[in-house]
């Protein structure tokens, strides 16, 4: 496992002038064992679409990927094309999982720079990509476990993805659009990692320390906080001691490391997405019945109809902004690893920490049925 020199990062002042200048999530990207069958999936089930491909046609001789788009989300999908692949080794290791949280910027070198004079470890030098449709400017730092973050600047850009990738030819869309953004990533690291993560946030790439919480229930225990840099939020997780296995341990264990737990994805009609998503065969999380009789009391008014989301099984929680509504897929493969969250806030600014004892007590269920709990 990476680990970060705190010598490096714990700096003395940090004025908002230093800030590195994230602008927000460029893409996320997914190592897979099939390319073709997991586009097929995200495509058909969560409504993307997808939009550029680059592989043997177009000159990589070990590696395939393809790029799905929704809104301003884009997802990259990639495997390899060899056995003896780096990307067969992480799909051996962590099964399908997120590799690489992109951020685009301004100045991949100057951001670069940046997080690797306070000690972050450099994967790949400023390089810059050109093709007909302009140029690109990127770069690479390594993060917690076997997590990478591109930095991505795209100037005036104007291809469909990267200069090494081509259009897919346009196809109809399966679903109406369902998701507009990624609200925020969720990670779960190593039990004593958590402070150290949330200094290499800080102090590397300028993201501000939001929020901490403890979470306990009958079983399992964690501690969590959120860093934020302009729209980019991440949930940093650790398991806390608990009398059982929590569903962090659960995520390491078959992970093999640090990584992505969840991604959250930024509905306007969560309504209309969770019933899309139902119909294509998508599986959530249940929340314990008793969690709507509770909800009047604890969230107070609303404007959805509360019947309407007891059946669909979405949670909502409030804070002094406003209120949020979120619910959790089941784990989008076959290991109890990633999962998706769909959430559309009314004001809200929170994420949701009124359900994570709900959240919990629905995975832990599930837990108990695969005998992990």
């Amino acid at each position: 496992m990476h680990t970060i020199d705190l010598s490096k990062v714990k700096e003395a002042t940090r004025t908002r002038s230093e800030r590195p200048a994230l602008r927000g999530f460029d893409f996320v990207e997914f190592y897979v064992g099939n390319t073709l069958q997991a586009a097929y999936f995200y495509r058909t089930a969560f409504g993307f679409t997808p939009i550029a491909q680059a592989g043997l046609e177009t000159g990589l001789r070990d590696r395939t990927s393809i790029v799905l788009g929704q809104q301003d989300i884009r997802f990259v999908l990639t495997g390899a094309l060899r056995p003896d692949h780096p990307i067969s080794a992480s799909v051996g290791l962590h099964g399908d999982s997120v590799k690489d949280v992109a951020f685009a910027v301004d100045d991949a070198e100057s951001v670069f720079e940046h997080a690797v004079s306070r000690g972050a470890r450099p994967v790949t030098e400023p390089e810059v990509l050109e093709d007909d449709h302009g140029r690109v400017v990127r770069a690479a730092i390594a993060g917690h476990g076997d997590l990478v973050h591109t930095l991505i600047e795209r100037e005036d850009y104007a291809g469909a993805f990267l200069p090494e990738f081509q259009p897919i030819a346009a196809a109809a869309p399966l679903a109406p659009s369902l998701f507009r953004t990624v609200d925020h990533i969720a990670f779960s690291v190593e039990r004593g990692t958590l402070d150290e993560w949330a200094a290499f946030y800080q102090h590397c790439l300028g993201f501000d320390e939001v929020y901490q919480e403890s979470t306990t229930t009958e079983y399992s225990s964690m501690r969590s906080k959120v860093v934020q840099n302009g729209e980019i939020r991440f949930t940093l997780l650790e398991p806390a001691d608990g009398r059982r296995k929590s569903q962090i341990e659960e995520y390491l264990q078959y992970h093999g490391s640090s990584g992505a737990q969840h991604v959250a994805l930024l509905a306007d009609d969560i309504v209309q997405a969770v019933r899309h998503l139902k119909a294509s065969g998508v599986d959530f999380l249940n929340a314990p019945g008793a969690y709507y009789d509770m909800l009047p009391e604890r969230i107070g008014a609303i404007e959805e109809d509360v019947t309407r989301l007891r059946e669909l099984g979405i949670l909502l929680d409030r804070d002094e902004w406003g209120y949020l509504l979120q619910i959790f897929s089941k784990p989008v493969q076959s290991r109890p690893t990633l999962f998706l969250e769909i959430i559309q806030r009314k004001e809200a600014r929170g994420f949701g920490s009124g359900n994570i004892r709900a959240l919990f007590q629905a995975v832990e269920m599930e837990q108990t049925r695969r005998g992990n709990l």
